[in-house]
């Protein structure tokens, strides 16, 4: 049996039987208020890593204005690192130390696991179709070590070793933003349709891609990094990026949902795996369907 009595999940019974109570029964909050997970653990992480949304955003703008784009290897190494650990896994371990889950079932480890997964199949594998669909263009000489796959892609661009890090901290901010608003409209009298989660779904993703899009391409650093053909890339490429985020927007949101739920790493790590495939095959159809080399 499954332990949620409704479709939606608003209430279900902690001991994963929905005719035993024994255990007690979780319910959501009423309908349209819900934020975050009911989740005790997940709901604490989503709101810390919601504050790590603005630190995000200012901390790239700086980045890119003082032109520390291109610093050589150990410098861009060092800025990355600091921009993920201190704040994303350094300052949850030390806030939830006396929280009575242990780090490695904590969510925000989960989570972090999870996003670094996913963002190395990104990097690795799915940066190719960027530069060979969407038309971006990397040029970085003083980054000389590269992370990307050899036989994918048209292979005139390579990918400098420290993108996974940008990207991991990147996909912090939007899968936290993301999982709050998906489960705010899927409580919702809305989310009661499948249609409509999944336009919510779609709608969240291309916001997302649209937005890494705009605000990344700042004409100051074009000389570094830059689209090909700008109004395609806002236009079409958005759409194409969001089908990382249709993916994986609702499959992150699938961890540690309801409370008493603790996955364990494998799964973590199997789902993360299984989303990246995933969005891999939809780019790829994108590239069938219009026919890009």
């Amino acid at each position: 049996f499954y332990p949620a009595l409704m479709w939606n999940g608003r209430f279900s019974a902690l001991s994963g039987n929905p005719f035993d109570s024994s255990a007690g029964v979780s319910f959501t909050a009423p309908e349209g208020t819900t934020r975050f997970s009911n989740n005790p653990d997940k709901a604490w992480a989503e709101k810390f890593f919601l504050t790590f949304v603005p630190v995000f955003f200012v901390y790239n703008a700086v980045i890119q204005s003082m032109s520390w784009l291109d610093a050589g290897n150990f410098w861009h190494i060092t800025q990355n690192i600091l921009m993920w650990i201190p704040y994303c896994v350094v300052l949850p371990a030390f806030l939830r130390r006396h929280s009575g889950v242990r780090w490695h079932e904590s969510y925000w480890f989960k989570f972090n696991l999870w996003i670094f997964v996913f963002a190395w199949i990104g990097t690795y594998f799915l940066t190719e179709y960027f530069f060979d669909v969407m038309g971006m263009v990397y040029n970085y000489p003083h980054l000389r070590w590269s992370f990307d796959s050899q036989l994918l892609g048209s292979g005139r661009q390579v990918v400098p070793l420290i993108m996974s890090r940008p990207a991991h901290y990147f996909f912090i901010a939007y899968h936290a933003g993301s999982v709050v608003v998906i489960r705010r409209l899927h409580s919702s009298r809305l989310g009661s349709l499948p249609v409509t989660r999944w336009l919510s779904i779609a709608a969240t993703a291309w916001f997302f891609a649209w937005g890494e899009i705009y605000f990344t391409t700042n004409p100051s650093i074009a000389d570094q990094f830059r689209y090909e053909d700008m109004a395609w890339a806002l236009r079409w490429g958005a759409w194409f990026y969001a089908c990382y985020f249709i993916v994986s927007f609702p499959m992150v949101y699938r961890v540690d949902e309801n409370a008493g739920e603790d996955w364990p790493l494998g799964r973590v790590c199997s789902e993360a795996l299984a989303a990246g495939m995933l969005a891999f095959l939809l780019l790829d159809a994108w590239r069938i369907r219009f026919e890009q080399p």
